[in-house]
């Protein structure tokens, strides 16, 4: 039988122990470094969209309507809506109204940019959300829509139903 010396059997640990010690080292680094960043806020926010003033017009009997509201981004990242459902109507879709030799036409956009920092303001006048076969709307009414963000994800929102040219 061999008879080992104490030494020998501790060395496979220490050896083990260096070669683990250098990534473990440069893991702890990293994740100082990450945390230091994160905390001096040089990391920046993600998008973070605020719905305001939410409103749709009142429609004339059947006809379709218009949606409108303010989106502010208090993020520090650029956020686009990109499409928006109104479960009790037909459809909804992103407009935009567009003037051309003195003739306003509405036409279909698949997006809005909404600035990080900034604000999105929908108008009748500019972009807007079409409501086609709205149910049946009074003054006052909610109308549920969900937006939807491609940072932020979906934000639901009633808007209140107002009569065309009315300030919020």
């Amino acid at each position: 039988m061999k008879t080992q010396l104490p030494g020998r059997a501790a060395r496979p640990v220490v050896a083990t122990a260096r070669a683990a010690l250098v990534p473990v080292l440069a893991c702890a680094v990293a994740l100082g470094g990450l945390c230091a960043w994160t905390a001096s806020g040089a990391a920046g926010r993600p998008a973070a969209i605020e719905v305001e003033d939410p409103r749709v017009l009142l429609p004339f009997g059947t006809d379709d309507t218009a949606a409108f509201f303010r989106l502010r981004n208090d993020g520090d990242v650029d956020d686009e809506l990109v499409g928006v459902e109104a479960p009790t109507a037909g459809r909804a879709m992103l407009s935009r109204t567009v003037v051309e030799n003195g003739a306003g036409s509405m036409r279909m956009v698949p997006s809005a940019p909404v600035p990080a920092g900034g604000t999105l303001e929908m108008s009748p006048h500019g972009l807007d959300v079409m409501v086609s076969s709205p149910p049946r709307l009074r003054l006052g009414d909610r109308l549920p829509l969900t937006l939807h963000f491609r940072e932020s994800g979906p934000v639901k929102v009633e808007a209140v139903v107002v009569r065309p040219g009315s300030r919020p």
